[in-house]
């Protein structure tokens, strides 16, 4: 489990295609701190590290991750956004709960500057219309956030100076594609609505 708090920023060293699967080399400065098997949260999607040394780690990413999620439009050199998952109950838990199972990709329609925090506009389509609702969390490349100003077919995100400066959405721009998990709850609610039979 996450709760969509970026740690920091990971930069892709190399990507391996082997077969159907894509192997990340990623460095992140606290690799003296992670381990074999571990999970970590890449954009919000959550991967294994399968190997690991001094100066950076693997993950390896399956076909259907790579067709659900952003990881296939990465190239060298980008950043990720990372979290580890989330410690014991002794800490506090900021954020929302993040699985790190990334429903879909959506894409940046509109970024608006407003001197002195930037609002990210993004798609919304009719599948996910009732799981978006103002003022609940979304999941976007991995970072918790609060929706602003939904509408039918788009929703809103205002980002602050620290998140601009210490995730990727200082790298966002319009027509990109992003990693989108709606809030677990809304997912638990919608689905028992769908399958719920009321006798009269």
């Amino acid at each position: 489990m996450f709760t969509g708090i970026i740690e920091r920023l990971g930069k892709i060293k190399s990507i391996v295609q082997e077969n159907s699967n894509y192997h990340f080399t990623i460095h992140s400065g606290i690799e003296s701190e992670l381990y074999i098997d571990q999970s970590i949260a890449h954009n919000g999607v959550c991967l294994t590290i399968v190997e690991l040394n001094d100066e950076s780690y693997v993950v390896t990413a399956i076909k259907e991750t790579m067709i659900k999620t952003n990881l296939g439009t990465l190239s060298v050199g980008d950043e990720v956004n990372l979290e580890r998952a989330t410690l014991s109950g002794q800490t506090r838990m900021d954020g929302h709960i993040v699985q790190g199972h990334v429903d879909g990709t959506t894409t940046c329609t509109k970024v608006s500057d407003e001197n002195g925090s930037w609002y990210f506009t993004f798609q919304l389509n009719d599948k996910n219309r009732s799981l978006v609702v103002d003022k609940g969390s979304v999941c976007i490349n991995g970072v918790s956030l609060t929706v602003v100003n939904p509408t039918k077919d788009e929703f809103s995100v205002a980002i602050i100076p620290y998140t601009y400066a210490h995730t990727n959405f200082k790298d966002i721009k319009k027509g990109d594609t992003v990693n989108l998990e709606f809030d677990i709850i809304g997912k638990y609610v919608q689905r028992y609505l769908e399958n719920i039979k009321i006798d009269y």
